[in-house]
């Protein structure tokens, strides 16, 4: 059994590097953004709220609310539970050992190295609850916002509102957005406990797998047709 060595250092660094550089340039760079299916989708809520109030009728504007709430609660209740998990596990550093122990390429971890690699995951899904909750409150905000928006048509204040919306639902789809790449990237890191070589291809291939849905996919194009 053995601490941390330098191939672990090296695959936990190209694991940060890959979720922080996608994260940063996805988010951040203005060009390569609009070309993403996140920009298309903010573009089709803004649609979304333009349409709705030019409905008399509003429930299936409220159902697509409940659903987006819906979703989000699901993931970030799943995140209460995985965290629970992960408390038990950090205890249990020879569980860890006789488990992983078995299987043939697994690196059997010492409990300073078992509590560091359950102590990443523990840090991921905090990130992904925060997120996803924050999501779930901006998505409440957005239903009260279209909740006081006039039916009358000659309401001049129509347009504005319903750009607030928009806005709301736009970061509440952002923050959704950053609590599922945390899921993505947690099952990465999940590779860590095997052998460090497997979290650098899994990061890699999370970062390549979220690349291709969200600039390459059938989706993204129907979206941006």
């Amino acid at each position: 059994m053995h601490s941390l060595t330098l191939l672990d250092w090296l695959a936990l660094a190209v694991f940060l590097a890959c979720w922080a550089v996608y994260s940063t340039l996805v988010d951040r760079h203005p060009a390569l953004r609009r070309r993403s299916v996140i920009a298309a989708m903010d573009e089709h809520r803004r649609r979304w709220m333009r349409t709705m109030v030019t409905r008399d009728n509003r429930i299936m504007d409220t159902n697509i609310v409940g659903n987006l709430m819906n979703s989000t609660s699901f993931l970030a209740n799943t995140a209460i539970f995985i965290l629970g998990g992960l408390v038990a596990m950090l205890g249990s550093p020879e569980l860890g050992a006789r488990v992983f122990g078995a299987l043939p390429f697994a690196t059997v971890p010492d409990p300073a190295a078992w509590e560091m690699k359950i102590a990443l995951l523990l840090l991921i899904f905090v990130r992904a609850f925060f997120e996803l909750t924050w999501a779930l409150r901006q998505f409440n905000y957005c239903s009260i916002v279209m909740g006081g928006i006039s039916q009358e048509p000659q309401d001049p204040d129509q347009a504005h509102h319903a750009e607030m919306a928009a806005k709301v639902a736009n970061r509440a789809a952002g923050h959704f957005n950053s609590g599922l790449r945390a899921y993505y990237f947690g099952l990465a890191a999940l590779a860590w406990i095997l052998h460090p070589v497997a979290l650098i291809l899994a990061s890699l291939l999370v970062m390549r797998e979220l690349y291709r849905r969200e600039f390459r996919s059938v989706v993204r194009e129907a979206l941006r047709s």
